[in-house]
């Protein structure tokens, strides 16, 4: 049986991450999942499913780039807990899985054989370098999108496109029940699923609140507070947020919406990653309208409605609750079809086997 460590960027979540729905779906591997750091780290792991045990690394004073000692004793406090736990679970040159570049320090001090980069989002808070070293080093570099292949590709020749995934079967079920905040709506509802963040553009989706008064427009999610125009969509009549729901509630949700919504935050300007929430509107096989920055690469042309300003946004909702049933819906659920995390995961192992790391 394969051993994997992996090193998370982010914590184990209920709402699952891109990393733990991979490492969830690898086939006949025995999987450590290191966590950030966190108070908790000297509890037992975790054991989510056969296989795979969830540690958190020890809490480590911040250190910036230039404070090299400081950084070398917190690397190396990190690197003693994971040769620990690795002791533990009798872990012997395991396949290292890595997920940021700061986690190129622990290269040297932890045994591995064969390590994966799997490059998710466009690291721009961390030293270049860093990341240069990790693509450098990395056996197989996985990229979430073409712009983060081409990013890469001076440092590594075996990389290999890996976009986000969608849970399939669960967003794709068509038997659902409304859910209790939607059963007295009686129009048209398009939806939009997901935080709303300090840099959420809401001007779109306020514009068209406006322009579609008989429409009720729903937000499911969490809100920051500080976004400036939070206020102004909080007071439009046939606007209703809802807090953030379990995920396995979520696809109730997106049955009862006529149209998905996808918003853009200004620090997305640039990335061209597509969010796991289009796979999962995708997989719903409703009609989409998204807001795109006027450079940005348009996924999915065929299916999805590309709005690049605030009025076109407003006529493509339009657009979206005229389109008739049939072939659209279907396309977009062979979409998702083929977005699926199962198929993800098989892609991988594909990947790895070929290079003989698997």
């Amino acid at each position: 049986m394969k051993q994997i460590l992996c090193l998370s960027s982010q914590p184990w979540s209920t709402i699952p991450t891109r990393t733990q729905q991979l490492m969830t779906r690898l086939k006949d591997a025995k999987i450590l999942f290191v966590e950030p750091p966190s108070r908790d780290y000297r509890k037992p792991g975790r054991k989510v499913r056969p296989g795979l045990t969830v540690h958190a690394l020890p809490p480590v004073p911040e250190a910036a780039e230039d404070q090299r000692l400081l950084r070398l004793i917190r690397d190396r406090r990190q690197a003693r807990h994971i040769l620990k736990l690795m002791d533990i679970y009798r872990f012997r040159e395991p396949l290292l899985w890595c997920t940021s570049p700061e986690q190129v320090h622990l290269l040297d001090a932890i045994p591995h054989q064969g390590l994966v980069y799997d490059c998710s989002q466009d690291w721009m808070d961390t030293p270049p370098e860093w990341e240069s070293d990790l693509a450098l080093a990395a056996d197989v570099v996985f990229a979430a999108s073409e712009g983060l292949a081409d990013h890469l590709s001076p440092c590594s020749d075996n990389i290999a496109l890996l976009p986000n995934g969608v849970s399939y079967p669960m967003f794709s079920r068509t038997s659902t029940e409304c859910p209790p905040p939607l059963a007295d709506l009686t129009g048209p509802v398009l939806g939009y699923v997901g935080t709303i963040w300090e840099d959420t553009d809401l001007a779109p989706v306020i514009q068209a609140a406006r322009a579609l008064p008989r429409c009720t427009f729903v937000f499911v999610g969490r809100r920051d507070r500080y976004n400036p125009q939070l206020r102004t969509l909080e007071a439009l009549p046939n606007v209703r947020l809802l807090s953030r729901q379990l995920p396995v509630d979520i696809p109730d949700y997106l049955a009862r919406f006529d149209v998905c919504l996808h918003l853009l935050r200004r620090s997305d300007y640039g990335a061209d990653v597509v969010p796991c929430r289009i796979y999962e509107y995708l997989a719903s096989g409703k009609p989409i309208v998204a807001m795109f920055f006027p450079d940005h690469v348009e996924h999915f042309p065929d299916v999805i409605y590309a709005a690049h300003s605030p009025g076109e946004f407003v006529r493509l909702c339009i657009r979206a609750l005229e389109e008739p049933a049939g072939r659209p819906a279907a396309r977009r659920r062979e979409h998702g079809a083929a977005a699926a995390w199962s198929n993800r995961a098989k892609q991988v192992v594909q990947i790895l086997s070929a290079n003989g790391l698997y």
